[in-house]
């Protein structure tokens, strides 16, 4: 039973540490963990399905405002919702995402239609991957605890 332990300890810090190395997540990542207590154990996890709810929302909106067969294409909506979802990400660390609303961002004051087009793809598919590595990642979690484990703290500087 150690060694499986020790195995899965294992697995969740190179998987935390690829994470940060792959650019998925930042230092707001670290300082949300550091609000998770035993009071509120799954804290990070319920803050992120949260992110991951208003995602599929703000993308919806924002699919619709690009959509070209309702007329004019909605550039102060789009540009709103970024805001929007760029606010979010930074909040609770997902550097990829943010990363890429910082450029959605620009093509929205621009009203540059393929590049926003090409942005909104490129979110779409980062938050989803972020969503699989991260339920990767708290799938670890639960595994460590139900072998008698303790969920290890990953020091990532």
């Amino acid at each position: 039973m150690d060694a499986l332990i020790s195995q899965l300890q294992r697995q969740f810090r190179d998987h935390t540490i690829s994470l940060y190395q792959q650019g998925f997540l930042d230092d707001q990542f670290t300082e949300l963990k550091k609000l998770q207590d035993d009071g509120s154990p799954d804290f990070v996890a319920e803050v992120l399905s949260l992110f991951f709810e208003d995602c599929v929302k703000l993308i919806s909106n924002m699919a619709r405002a690009l959509d070209q067969t309702t007329g004019a294409v909605d550039f102060s909506t789009v540009g709103a919702s970024v805001h929007q979802l760029k606010g979010s990400s930074s909040s609770v660390g997902a550097k990829r995402v943010k990363a890429l609303c910082v450029s959605f961002k620009d093509f929205c004051e621009a009203q540059n239609f393929e590049g926003c087009v090409r942005c909104l793809q490129q979110v779409d598919i980062e938050y989803k991957t972020l969503k699989s590595k991260l339920q990767d990642l708290f799938n670890l979690e639960k595994q460590i605890i139900q072998a008698g484990g303790i969920v290890p703290q990953v020091d990532i500087n």
